[in-house]
């Protein structure tokens, strides 16, 4: 049945069960179906074998998926990739399949189990179910956070992209990306721009897994890998300075830090350039609002408007001159030394 069509109690009841479409996604990538799949389809006992799970089960979990159509169930339980199961392989160019793996991770799923006492306090959710901050969480648990480098270098892979091609990087000569992982943005910029140069800068831990993916992008070459803390100190010497997907990890008085310190290595003549969701009108923009609930249960950042951003320009003495629209609901805010 079409949603349009659902009475309100209905839909209201499929929106409360979202929980059991994401955990099944997620229990099906960290299963590798996808690749299992890519050169066609496979019944659920075969599945079963080549990943050590239980047959019944497996199907069960399976044939639910197929039902929203993330897999095509046929004759004799076989299965087989639709579009939408086409993300999920490893090598697919938009691969969503280390997102959905981060997604369930259970440190991630106990923080939302605390967002009734985030609302009611204020107090933020991941620190009171784990007792740490979810930077320093990650930081005690290195598979946690090469589960997360993993996802977020996944995540800049498929927007680079639209970010090439809504925005002109051809009129800079280095371009530093600072909180770049492992470069999976900046490996496409220098792709795309052959005259270019790079820096990557990160915490020297997230840095030290780039050189594959700089190598792969065939860039290494051009592009220096530094490892740091965005808090003291950035290379200087760039023309334009990229933050993706920064900022909105922080509330504003670490946000106008980070941006202090890119202010100080900016100079009179560099740009600034915040690739974040900016939120709209009200009882719009639902992806957008449902982001800035997880940044306030997990690094207890926020999304903001773009009065909000003009602002946070300002403080750390940036001037806010343009926003570029990209993809699903992002912008490429560009700031100049005010």
């Amino acid at each position: 049945m079409d949603q349009g069509d659902q009475k309100p109690s209905a839909r209201l009841r499929d929106l409360l069960f979202g929980y059991r479409v994401s955990q099944a996604i997620h229990v099906a990538a960290t299963l590798g179906i996808g690749d299992l799949l890519t050169n066609g389809p496979l019944t659920s006992e075969d599945l079963a074998s080549a990943t050590g799970t239980h047959a019944c089960s497996l199907y069960r979990l399976l044939r639910a998926l197929a039902s929203i159509g993330v897999f095509q169930e046929g004759a004799d339980r076989r299965f087989a990739l639709t579009p939408l199961g086409e993300c999920w392989r490893s090598d697919a160019p938009e691969s969503v399949r280390p997102l959905a793996i981060f997604v369930g991770q259970p440190e991630h799923w106990h923080a939302w189990d605390q967002l009734l006492h985030n609302v009611r306090t204020g107090e933020n959710a991941f620190h009171d179910a784990h007792g740490v901050s979810e930077w320093e969480y990650r930081a005690r648990s290195p598979q946690a956070g090469e589960i997360f480098d993993r996802a977020q270098a996944s995540q800049s892979r498929r927007a680079a992209g639209s970010i090439i091609n809504a925005y002109d990087f051809s009129q800079f000569k280095c371009v530093v990306d600072v909180g770049g992982g492992q470069g999976a943005l900046l490996a496409a910029i220098l792709a795309a721009h052959p005259s270019l140069r790079g820096v990557l800068f990160d915490q020297p831990h997230v840095v030290a897994r780039a050189e594959q993916t700089l190598r792969a992008a065939g860039v290494a070459g051009r592009c220096q890998v530094v490892g740091g803390n965005f808090f003291e100190a950035i290379p200087a010497g760039g023309d334009a300075y990229v933050l993706q997907y920064v900022l909105h990890d922080r509330e504003d008085e670490q946000a106008r830090a980070i941006l202090q310190v890119c202010r100080h290595a900016t100079g009179q003549d560099g740009k600034l350039l915040v690739i974040e969701r900016e939120i709209g009108p009200p009882n719009e923009g639902a992806g957008t609002k449902f982001m800035d609930l997880n940044m306030m249960v997990s690094p207890a950042g926020c999304e903001r408007t773009r009065q909000e951003w003009t602002t946070l320009f300002a403080e750390a003495g940036f001037q806010l001159v343009g926003a570029c629209p990209v993809d699903d609901g992002f912008r490429i805010i560009e700031g100049v030394p005010a």
